[in-house]
């Protein structure tokens, strides 16, 4: 167990380094990272070298040639430790798949508790801070009935219909994952803290994306909502304004093609009004019971667990494929799933010509591709 927390570790000291230089955002660090064989060397080039990086020009070159604040690294690692998280990176290979799909999916995570939960199916449940009877009523039944059923809750440690889930959820013997709006280290709502510490007792996770010391701004937290929806099969929006945290997260489920389903309330109630609204316009499924949400899952779930390798694997073998079709299936049988941009980047060609060659094996029943613009074997 040790040895493989350092080999998850190594590059992670240079991910922070990255964090850590001025004006360099999340699209610049995928490009570096992409154009090294490991993250140590983008700090060994020279500042030519880097300039011939796209998207990467002579300030930023000379900033990360100039780095020196190792010192501060070294302080977020150590303190990292000593608040007994750890890190996560993009590049992991237990990053949490589905999070890994949407748009804009955070390069660091920072966790407390079980990191491998990250990669169970879950649920997100979400609503409003002043719930009210009917709601955290609701949010607790759904909670102990889909972690009964094996499947993660994730939601935000908020007051109301969050801290219901999370608390339903461990109650019921399920795991659950708390995503924060400000650093690990920054328990927000403080009343929270010790149901935060049941979550990572209890075998879930605590999560943020934010730097340690990072206070809970209003501004984090839709920020923070997308890998809420993101990391989820579906979310459940139990009780919402027409405005607020939960319709962004409903909207952020819709962007990144995830279910979304919604609990109806009395006509005129305040937290109708958003429920009713997306159900009104098509936005989310209205449940009344669990099975309303398990049957649009199911499909996915059972995707990754019924169909066995050697049966994906005869298909596109057993076929007379060109040179490029090969290289693709053999790359998505080693990886198992990847991104149209990953595929693009190892086979060292434009997406817009391999989207063709794509679509000739999915109508030859050689690969497929599911949400997110990502491809597997068929």
């Amino acid at each position: 167990m040790n040895h493989q927390k350092k080999t998850q570790r190594a590059p992670v000291r240079e991910f922070v380094a990255l964090h850590l230089v001025d004006n360099l955002g999340a699209q610049r660090i995928r490009l570096l990272i992409q154009s090294v064989e490991h993250p140590q060397l983008i700090f060994r080039l020279e500042k030519h070298e880097l300039e011939t990086i796209r998207g990467i020009g002579p300030k930023t070159a000379r900033d990360i040639v100039t780095f020196n604040d190792w010192d501060k690294v070294d302080e977020i690692l150590e303190k990292t430790e000593v608040l007994g998280a750890e890190i996560m990176t993009f590049w992991d290979e237990d990053y949490p798949p589905l999070l890994r799909e949407i748009f804009d999916p955070p390069l660091i995570l920072w966790i407390k508790g079980d990191r491998s939960v990250l990669k169970s199916d879950g649920i997100s449940i979400v609503g409003t801070r002043k719930a009210g009877k009917y709601a955290l009523n609701m949010a607790d039944k759904f909670a102990r009935e889909l972690s009964s059923r094996g499947l993660v809750i994730i939601s935000g440690l908020a007051y109301g219909v969050d801290g219901a889930a999370h608390r339903a959820t461990v109650k019921a013997g399920g795991k659950t994952i708390a995503v924060l709006g400000s650093g690990i280290d920054w328990i927000y709502p403080s009343e929270h803290k010790g149901l935060a510490s049941k979550i990572v007792e209890t075998g879930g996770a605590v999560i943020s994306e934010f730097p340690l010391g990072t206070a809970p701004d209003m501004g984090n937290f839709p920020v923070r909502n997308r890998i809420v929806s993101g990391m989820s099969l579906g979310t459940l929006v139990v009780a919402s304004g027409i405005e607020g945290g939960s319709m962004i997260t409903a909207k952020s489920a819709l962007d990144q093609n995830r279910e979304v389903f919604v609990i109806p309330h009395n006509i005129g109630h305040p937290n109708a009004i958003g429920c009713n609204s997306l159900i009104k316009r098509g936005m989310g499924k209205l449940v009344q019971d669990v099975d309303d949400i398990l049957e649009e899952i199911s499909i996915h779930i059972k995707d990754t667990v019924d169909k066995p390798l050697a049966k994906r694997e005869k298909n596109w073998k057993s076929q007379e494929l060109d040179e490029l079709s090969t290289r693709i299936c053999r790359l998505l049988q080693k990886k198992k799933s990847l991104h149209i941009d990953q595929l693009s980047e190892q086979l060292e060609m434009s997406s817009h010509q391999l989207l063709a060659k794509l679509l000739e094996l999915e109508m030859q029943n050689c690969v497929k591709q599911t949400a997110g613009k990502k491809f597997e074997l068929s």
